[in-house]
């Protein structure tokens, strides 16, 4: 598997794909790899290696939800109640029907907002980055970006009535918030208690402390002709909300022990971080007869269109993509996964006892050699 994997990951380095990349393998016992290659930064010497620290953007969402369910666990949240009774700026949302010139017309929901729908992406809220009316609502109210991590940015209406479709957007920062309100606690510490302290991610916070900063990698953009920079880039270190859909720093040795979390049926080193069946209801797929669709790009600089695994449908649990087919020579069907805005990604199988995290610093998101590299990395820790 080493030998496997090395060449993979050093093969993208050598042809310029990536500046670095660090990546890990395990199944619920241990660690099965660990490398890294290339350099942190194409402005710096440092090496990438396994403790490297990335922003790991998206995959902040599957640790907000599991603080999110330890929450449901103790009955402070329902999934199925309106989330207006623990967030009351969800009382009323609109939906967005268009635009008569450049002034948005809304109409009020006709169903409320769940836990559930936030945890799926059914909610209805979208994402700037996916979604042109978003971009347009935006920038006709001066509304700023979600990395900003200012509470304007949630003042955005739904795309989509709730339920009625999935759309990849910002209700993973209303559950965050819904955690902060039903603890009396900010998300940082409520995560760094329940579940990051107790799982030993000790590299993994919203604050890059000066340990992490010391390993920690730029941001890089691609051109289209390949080419790689080093951009300025840093989710705001003082924030107004800490963003739980995407604010988390962290290393991909942090990220192997939460997705062995999961395949040890939400316990790790004797640590209990969610009951086995709550497990179990995250890794079912809880949108069917809705699916995944293909995902276009509204800000092309951000992220490229997102087919991932084309033809097969894609389900989703409670944060996570799930397959309903065997992807060839890798992760069986079933199997749980997403991925970070910077071209990081994961995933759990807990049919096959396997797990993968793979990490760079590179925008646009679904860098289709990243993803060819991902996609190699997989396929050598299954071949083994």
């Amino acid at each position: 598997m080493k030998a496997a994997i090395d060449a993979v990951l050093r093969g993208a380095v050598e042809r310029g794909e990536v500046p670095g990349v660090a990546a890990v393998a395990g199944n619920a016992a241990g660690t099965l790899y660990e490398g890294a290659f290339g350099q942190r930064g194409l402005d710096q010497q440092a090496v990438m290696t396994p403790d490297t620290v990335v922003w790991i953007a998206s995959m902040t969402k599957a640790i907000t939800t599991t603080a999110a369910l330890q929450q449901v666990e103790a009955g402070r949240l329902s999934p199925d109640e309106p989330i207006a009774e623990v967030l009351p700026e969800l009382a009323a949302p609109q939906v967005l029907v268009g635009f008569e010139g450049s002034e948005p017309v809304l109409r009020p929901a006709r169903k409320p907002i769940t836990l559930r729908h936030l945890l799926t992406h059914t909610a209805g809220f979208g994402y700037d980055f996916f979604n042109a009316e978003i971009c347009a609502y935006m920038a006709a109210r001066g509304v700023p970006g979600i990395i900003t991590c200012q509470r304007a940015a949630l003042a955005t209406p739904l795309v989509a009535e709730p339920g009625e479709r999935w759309e990849y957007g910002i209700g993973i920062d209303f559950a965050g918030l819904a955690v902060e309100r039903v603890t009396g606690q900010r998300l940082d510490a409520v995560l760094q208690e329940r579940v990051l302290g107790p799982l030993g991610m000790r590299d993994t916070a919203f604050r890059i402390g000066a340990a992490q900063r010391a390993r920690l990698a730029p941001m890089h953009a691609k051109a289209p002709d390949g080419t790689l920079s080093v951009i300025p880039f840093e989710v705001p270190q003082d924030p107004e909300f800490h963003m739980g859909g995407g604010g988390l720093y962290g290393t991909v040795l942090d990220y192997l022990r939460f997705c062995r979390m999961w395949l040890n049926g939400g316990t790790l080193d004797g640590a209990r971080i969610l009951a086995p069946e709550t497990v179990r209801e995250a890794m079912r797929d809880q949108i069917a007869p809705l699916e995944v669709p293909e995902i276009k790009s509204a800000i092309p600089a951000s992220t490229n269109d997102v087919s991932l695994f084309p033809g097969m449908r894609k389900g989703w649990g409670l944060s996570f993509l799930i397959n309903d087919e065997e992807v060839p020579g890798g992760r069986a069907a079933g199997s749980l996964a997403w991925a970070g805005l910077a071209n990081t990604y994961y995933w759990i199988d807990p049919k096959r006892d396997r797990a993968g995290v793979i990490a760079t610093q590179i925008l646009p998101f679904a860098d289709r050699q990243v993803l060819a590299m991902a996609e190699g990395f997989e396929r050598a820790v299954y071949a083994a």
